[in-house]
């Protein structure tokens, strides 16, 4: 998979697409992600990539100028399946999300940034727009590397145990069991019997019955979307 990133400061993306298992995707060649600053497409000397609104109003507009070079620069070395804005009024992002574009070969995500970007931008260029929760971020670089990082580990080959993402919180619009490990007794603290008994049956039926309560209790919501 190929994920082109086009940022205002790819500086902050560096740390977090280049350890732990984004890392060993990228090593490997599970993944291939390259991030680009939209800086490089500006058409001014100064490199600006910002201008005023045409209404009144605080905070500076992504051009659409630099975006669209960008945009068209790449998408003539490869077809992408999906182009994606990184907006608080986007489509929350959830794991079903992550499921889908996990099985996509190229897609670029664009950074927000600024009060917002060019309409036309969103009408003409995007085909996804993603947001990561109901809060606002000094730029979109952190919302997508949250979205690079939820997709890469699904990929084979970025996780020791390829298995692992599948038992992950919400694969089955459930929160997680809760797990224990060594010791089975720590300060009179004692990991439930049914772990220990090696009846493997039973063992799941409890992990079964421990994620509905949880989700019950913290968050209900997801019930309330799988009914």
């Amino acid at each position: 998979m190929r994920i082109d990133i086009l940022a205002v400061i790819p500086e902050i993306l560096e740390s977090p697409l280049n350890n732990s298992i984004i890392k060993r995707a990228r090593e490997s060649g599970a993944a291939t992600i390259q991030i680009h600053s939209l800086r490089a497409y500006s058409d001014n000397k100064h490199n600006r990539i910002d201008d005023y609104a045409y209404s009144a109003g605080a905070g500076m507009v992504l051009r659409i100028e630099p975006v669209y070079r960008a945009i068209a620069d790449l998408k003539s070395q490869r077809e992408y399946d999906e182009i994606i804005y990184t907006s608080p009024d986007g489509d929350v992002f959830n794991q079903q999300q992550a499921n889908q574009i996990s099985t996509f070969k190229n897609i670029i995500i664009l950074c927000g940034h600024y009060k917002g970007i060019d309409q036309r931008i969103r009408d003409h260029l995007i085909t996804k727009e993603i947001s990561v929760g109901d809060y606002v971020l000094t730029g979109g670089e952190l919302a997508a590397a949250i979205i690079t990082d939820s997709v890469v580990r699904l990929l084979p080959g970025a996780m020791g145990d390829e298995t692992s993402a599948l038992t992950d919180s919400f694969q089955d619009g459930l929160l997680a069991p809760p797990v224990y490990t060594r010791p089975a007794d720590f300060n009179g603290w004692k990991v439930p019997d049914v772990l220990l008994s090696g009846n493997d049956a039973a063992v799941e039926d409890w992990k079964m019955q421990q994620a509905l309560e949880r989700t019950k209790k913290l968050r209900p919501d997801l019930l309330d979307d799988n009914e």
